[in-house]
């Protein structure tokens, strides 16, 4: 049983203690002068006309970035001239400040200094479509008023309550989304990319399966999981990592993701 216990929080916690170190080794300026600007990803409104959206994920400030991303939606209807980016953060909620906020930052850009990736997106005439949907579940948010770092609601949470709500738009979080699976009162959903289900007690206890995520296990809200579809394991801090395959090759990596 020793040996098991031993095992297991070597799992649970070797690969977060990897990526402190490597975020550390990295180096990390005071948040104020990170970089929080554009990273063009967002194509440009007036070359793409055409609805779109996007969810966007980037590592966190400071040590959280060992464990976490934070992650974001925008949306830009057709004819646009500008997204819109909606998130939770938690800064100002303690003094009574909402904790969804509109056009915080950049569509695309940096969080802390750290580089955004896309995870998901629509276009044209789909994306238009399920504009009015994204925006009537953002508004139904039922922690509008509300942000724990660990285990949610936070803004993992918020994303993944709109991607449940909007099934449609398939998208799968980082395993490093930690938040993604606080349910609130509720202990089962769907997976945020709709395509299984999960069961979860406050964000810290559960498992769930779906075609787009594989098998997850949440402990702590640290997850760690098996992604059979795209030959991949997911470990805590260090997200998804590619498993070789017997050629040399690799089943496609998306390290931190």
């Amino acid at each position: 049983m020793r040996a098991f216990w031993i095992a297991f929080l070597f799992l649970l916690l070797g690969p977060v203690g990897c990526s402190l170190i490597a975020q550390r080794a990295g180096g990390q300026t005071h948040w104020r002068q990170a970089r929080w600007a554009s990273a063009g990803l967002a194509p440009d409104p007036s070359v793409h006309p055409e609805a779109i959206v996007q969810v966007y994920a980037a590592r966190t400030w400071g040590w959280k970035s060992a464990f976490a991303v934070h992650s974001w939606i925008v949306v830009k209807e057709e004819g646009a001239a500008e997204y819109e980016r909606f998130e939770v953060v938690g800064w100002g909620v303690g003094r009574g400040l909402p904790a969804v906020r509109r056009n915080l930052r950049p569509a695309d850009g940096f969080w802390a200094g750290n580089p955004p990736e896309i995870v998901g997106e629509k276009r044209g005439p789909e994306a238009a479509a399920l504009i009015p949907r994204i925006k009537a579940t953002i508004a139904a948010y039922p922690w509008p008023d509300s942000y724990l770092t660990w285990p949610g609601p936070n803004s993992n949470t918020f994303v993944a309550h709109v991607l449940r709500a909007v099934p449609e738009l398939g998208v799968e979080l980082p395993p490093t989304a930690i938040g993604k699976d606080y349910l609130g009162a509720n202990l089962l959903a769907p997976m945020p990319s709709g395509t299984g289900w999960q069961l979860s007690f406050l964000g810290l206890l559960g498992i769930g399966v779906a075609r787009e995520e594989g098998l997850e296990v949440n402990l702590l809200g640290l997850v760690v999981g098996l992604d059979p579809a795209d030959l991949a394991i997911k470990l805590p801090g260090l997200g998804r990592l590619a498993i070789p395959l017997a050629n040399g090759g690799c089943g496609g990596e998306t390290v931190g993701s």
